[in-house]
């Protein structure tokens, strides 16, 4: 039998690389431009222009709950495309997920409001918010998976750790945009200048088409689709074997995802409506965040490919535990300089930095057959308990107490705290070989981590 110490090294083609962290990239920046532009229209103006006639509390609340039915259909996007990326290949999949995501944010910006249409309003924003999380549900774990399987060992956790700079330059365009919008006069920007901001995609669109179709295919992949004898079936492979890994990778992730949905989104409305602070200083701090995002998450990337995935996440996902009741304490002060440091803390750890290392983290604990699936499934669900919700649950405490932080602290400390004891009892993956079918384990034998990186030594020889 074949085995990973008598197989020669796989050379690695930088190119390639180059081009799948450009494609996984672009892709993220459409993903995170949706979102953002969304999040903060759910912030700033659907509750006016969907949801009029109720009280200004409970209009938030619906309009946070329009941002979730994206991530309820998350899922079953992933269950669906990872389906068919791991038995036919990442390329394609990535490219009609990002027609379906840009296709809906487009129709958004040409939806009738409440006033228009009446209820037919936001039912029509809940199906365009549903086919958004349908083509999102396989997007990052796609260019994560493609990125991880492409790069060399050693170099996996800096490479995978772009999507998250896509995710980051996603975050600042959408601030930019919406920083445009707020200069117009505020009964123009109900009327048609909230309209341009979702129209505006089109442009990040067609941008990421034109680099995605010249993608081609992960190396991983193509050696795995050549040895296969019998047509690859990775939904029922995850079910009978990745079970334990893909709950493992929802726990990992949950904290994680309910931190950074919470400070993406629901901190924004908690500034204006509780704080006070002014809606204009909101879109430029969420520039300032994510360009500073951008930059830890390719630091924690290639710190992790140093001294190990599990001991950088391990670091992050505590100091996060502790993270939520200071920030808060900073954020009631009303001070401008505690608000920029808070969001730029928030970004640097939650939203961008612990992420850009399960980029690589979370493809190397599946094994091949399933990576696509296990991955995708892991993520997904995790954000509809976690990050889904986040902003609802939020609202929903800060409706019931009266305004105070304290709830909401709480819960963003107890999340947080499931990821850190879930990263603890997960396995180290740094170097693993990609082509095993098996996924990792916890103590894997220091000879598979020594032969993988004798090739690497070989490959850059």
């Amino acid at each position: 039998m074949t085995t990973a110490a008598n197989l020669p090294p796989t050379p690695v083609d930088q190119t390639k690389v180059r081009k799948a962290a450009v494609a996984g990239l672009i892709g993220t920046t459409l993903e995170l431009y949706d979102f953002v532009i969304y999040g903060t229209a759910s912030a700033l103006v659907f509750s006016k222009l969907f949801f009029p006639n109720i009280s200004p509390a409970t209009a938030l609340l619906a309009s946070f709950t329009t941002f979730a039915v994206g991530f309820l259909f998350r899922p079953l996007g992933g269950i669906f495309f990872s389906h068919f990326g791991d038995r036919l290949g990442r390329k394609w999949i990535l490219v009609v997920t990002l027609l379906l995501m840009g296709g809906a944010t487009l129709v958004i910006g040409l939806l009738p409001t409440f006033d228009q249409v009446g209820l037919l309003a936001p039912i029509l924003l809940c199906v365009c918010r549903a086919a958004q999380g349908f083509g999102a549900g396989a997007e990052q774990s796609g260019g994560a998976t493609l990125l991880t399987e492409s790069a060399a060992p050693g170099t996996r956790g800096r490479f995978a750790s772009l999507i998250m700079v896509g995710a980051a330059a996603g975050t600042a365009l959408g601030a930019l945009v919406w920083i445009a919008a707020q200069a117009l006069a505020p009964n123009d920007m109900l009327t048609w200048g909230w309209r341009l901001v979702f129209l505006s995609s089109i442009f990040v669109t067609i941008a990421a088409l034109v680099i995605r179709r010249k993608l081609d295919e992960s190396p991983v992949f193509e050696e795995i689709k050549q040895t296969r004898t019998v047509p690859p079936a990775p939904l029922k492979e995850v079910a009978k074997n990745g079970k334990a890994n893909v709950l493992r990778v929802i726990l990992m992730n949950f904290g994680v995802s309910t931190q950074s949905y919470t400070i993406q989104v629901f901190m924004a409305s908690y500034l204006i409506t509780v704080v006070g602070t002014d809606p204009k200083f909101i879109p430029p701090v969420l520039l300032i965040g994510s360009l500073c995002g951008g930059v830890a998450a390719v630091s924690f990337g290639i710190l992790s490919d140093k001294i190990g995935r599990r001991r950088v996440v391990s670091l992050i996902t505590g100091a996060l535990i502790l993270f939520p009741a200071p920030a808060f304490l900073l954020l009631t002060t009303g001070s401008p300089a505690a608000i920029v440091m808070v969001i730029i803390i928030g970004f640097m750890l939650a939203c961008q930095g612990v992420v850009g290392v399960h980029m690589s983290y979370f493809p190397e604990i599946f094994g091949s057959r399933y990576r696509y699936a296990g991955v995708t499934l892991g993520r997904e669900f995790s954000s509809i308990i976690g990050g889904g919700v986040a902003p609802m649950i939020c609202a929903g405490l800060l409706a019931m107490f009266s305004n105070s932080w304290i709830p909401i602290a709480i819960y963003m400390s107890l999340t947080m705290a499931v990821s850190f004891i879930a990263t603890r009892m997960s396995p180290e993956t740094l170097n693993r070989d990609l082509t095993d079918p098996e996924d990792a384990r916890p103590n894997r034998p220091l000879l598979q981590t020594m032969v993988v990186n004798n090739q690497l030594s070989a490959t850059d020889a």
